[in-house]
């Protein structure tokens, strides 16, 4: 951990601030100090210009003027900082919203404050930190999905004539764009729906649908 971090809370909970302004000296052996604090993200601009912080600590649920995200207004006014999140309850779509406009590690806001020392370290030290249950959602999320049943009974032919079917293309429709006659059109589509298990061009766009494969 370099010396000198200075730190910034956009938090509106007094309390809570006043403990991270003794708790974070501490966890740090001093290397880290509280510089600004602001519970008013109207003001977040002209603070961080005062205050030139390494790291600071947001609360995401602010309601930020013109309903922009709190931490895009920390890191277009602190850009050199590293951002971090703290909430209460952070759920998925928090999580997301937090990382995707800026902020590089996320925790939850416990009851007891003491409950931070830990994760604050770590992020004090540069890790990115992400509650677990956040972590293991996310991870989830980013985890390449097994393809549809379906699909794996489709060539590349029979994908372009099911877009092409689920698209609402008729049978002529599709003899021109492949450049064939109606009655091969008429046959690939037979095949096709045998391939899908199903009765209809209607059923097989339902499919389509419902499997991702449009």
């Amino acid at each position: 951990m370099q010396n000198g971090i200075r730190v910034v809370v956009v938090d509106g909970r007094a309390a809570f601030v006043r403990a991270l302004e003794s708790l974070i000296p501490e966890v740090s052996g001093g290397r880290a100090t509280v510089v600004a604090t602001t519970g008013e993200v109207g003001k977040v601009a002209s603070v961080m210009r005062a205050a030139v912080p390494d790291l600071v600590l947001v609360d995401p649920m602010l309601q930020p003027p013109g309903n922009r995200h709190p931490v895009t207004l920390v890191h277009e006014s602190a850009p050199q900082a590293r951002i971090v999140a703290v909430a209460d309850d952070p759920d998925h779509a928090m999580a997301v919203e937090a990382l995707h406009a800026g902020a590089a590690a996320l925790l939850r806001r416990g009851m007891d404050v003491s409950e931070l020392r830990q994760p604050l370290l770590a992020a004090l030290e540069g890790w990115a930190v992400v509650p677990p249950a956040l972590l293991a959602a996310l991870l989830e999320q980013a985890r390449p999905r097994q393809p549809h049943p379906v699909a794996t009974h489709l060539d590349d032919e029979d994908r372009r004539l099911l877009r092409m079917i689920a698209g609402g293309s008729s049978t002529s429709d599709i003899a021109g764009l492949l450049h064939v006659s109606e009655r091969t059109v008429k046959r690939l589509t037979a095949s096709l729906l045998r391939k899908l298990k199903v009765a209809s061009r209607t059923e097989a766009a339902a499919l389509a649908g419902s499997a991702g494969l449009i």
